[in-house]
């Protein structure tokens, strides 16, 4: 306003106020240093606020401009949904399972009792013959010649036998009259008793001989099934006794026909006790049968166990009408051991593995996932016998196992377990637990 000292310092300062300053501080008139904050104190209260604002929009876009990279918070985890359902409850019968081979009844290999040459074969490689039956025929011209000379040297003692019976009849009708010494009646009844030696060993020779021409005809010693042909006619065979005989042929008995197996020493005390013995009823299905159509029942159970496999052997009797099974034939067979009782039973991709034990996943009323320890009985058709804590009432988890924790909730949905079917359950294969039942099927 007026033209003064003072007022020219006050018009400086405010012109240096405009002025925009990149420095933080700057030199007053008397050489001092004065801050920023000092000059704003002296500053309009508006033209202060708007430095504020300016400085928050900075620090807001800073700090988006440090953040922009950062992912947003993960949605939280949706609840899993598994399906439940209460176990299957049926009646089962448990069975025993066998892995075993048939075997013929009776198998004997023909050999020839005597030597020669084959003039004749009387049958069909691969037929059934009778017991009895001609089969081979030897050259028997010998034999018979052998037997013409034995019968003519059985003649002859027969009369030397004869002569001398009747020389001891007339020395005994003359001893009365002391004609004859009584040296003479010893020498006779010794030369009676020594034909008679002589005619026993000739008439024994003629048997021995008659035995050799029946023998020139090889006949069948039991019925059954005839293999091939060894040796054709017109080759020569030895006789005998033992392996050195030529061998001629097989027939092997089929009907009934044995079904031989090995049982554990575990299923063995477990037959005992249940008191399973000779005539105990078996089935048996071949390796491309889905059922079980052979029957038979238990004929043998060997003596004593293999110690060195721990095992005991066995056989079943099998009826074969028509033959169709055959020895060496490989064969399932069950056998009834366990009874018929009820059980619970869930799919076997139900149960879970915990180190040692057997356990299945089910939801309480509140949907908490929680264990059930239990022990594991045979399979029925695709699901699993069950047996341990396991209630007929509780819902386990059969599909979605990899998504139920135990301790955790989860969203359940009703499903049902299908009973299996009667044949797919009858041709069930064994499952090996301890001496439990291998396998087990509805009970009819």
């Amino acid at each position: 306003m007026f033209d003064t000292p003072f007022d020219r310092i006050q018009a400086s300062r405010s012109d240096r106020s405009d002025e925009p300053d990149d420095f933080d501080d700057f030199a007053a008139d008397d050489g001092s240093h004065v801050s920023t904050d000092q000059v704003l104190v002296g500053q309009p209260a508006g033209r202060r606020r708007w430095l504020y604002v300016a400085g928050l929009v900075l620090a807001l876009l800073a700090a988006w401009w440090l953040l922009r990279g950062a992912s947003p918070p993960a949605p939280p985890m949706p609840i899993p949904v598994v399906t439940v359902a209460t176990p299957l409850e049926r009646e089962i019968t448990e069975w025993d399972e066998f892995v075993g081979r048939f075997t013929a009844s009776q198998s004997v290999e023909v050999r020839p009792q005597v030597s020669g040459q084959i003039e004749r074969v009387h049958f069909s490689d691969g037929q059934y013959v009778r017991a009895g039956a001609p089969l081979f025929t030897i050259d028997a011209r010998t034999y018979r010649a052998a037997l013409a000379q034995a019968q003519a040297q059985a003649a002859q003692a027969s009369s030397a036998l004869a002569l001398s019976r009747e020389n001891l009849a007339r020395a005994q009708r003359l001893v009365a009259d002391d004609a004859v010494a009584a040296t003479e009646i010893d020498r006779l009844e010794a030369e009676v008793r020594s034909n008679s030696a002589a005619l026993g060993s000739a008439r024994a020779l003629v048997a021995a001989r008659s035995l050799d021409v029946g023998f020139a005809t090889v006949r069948a010693p039991i019925s059954g099934r005839i293999s091939d042909r060894r040796i054709d006619a017109g080759n020569l065979v030895s006789g005998g006794s033992g392996a050195e005989a030529t061998l001629l042929t097989t027939i092997n008995a089929v009907d009934p026909i044995h079904f031989e197996f090995a049982g554990s020493e575990a299923l063995f005390l477990k037959a005992r006790r249940d008191g399973l013995d000779k005539g105990t009823p078996v089935d048996i299905r071949l390796q491309d049968e889905t059922d079980y159509r052979w029957h038979g029942t238990l004929d043998f159970t060997d003596n004593g166990l293999d110690p060195d496999s721990g095992t005991i052997r066995a056989r079943a009797v099998i009826r074969n009408a028509g033959d169709f099974l055959a020895p060496g034939l490989f064969g399932r067979m069950r056998l009834a051991s366990g009874g018929t009782h009820r059980a619970l039973l869930v799919p076997d991709s139900a149960v879970s593995t915990d180190q040692t034990r057997k356990l299945v996943l089910i939801v309480e009323e509140d949907g908490t996932v929680a264990r059930r320890m239990v022990e594991l009985g045979p399979l029925v058709g695709g699901l699993r016998a069950i047996e341990g804590s396991l209630k007929p009432t509780d819902r386990v988890v059969i599909k979605g196992l990899q998504m139920a924790v135990p301790g955790q909730k989860v969203r359940a949905q009703i499903g049902k377990i299908a009973p299996p079917d009667r044949r797919t359950a009858a041709a069930q294969g064994p499952v090996r637990v301890a001496s439990r039942a291998s396998s087990a099927t509805l009970a009819n």
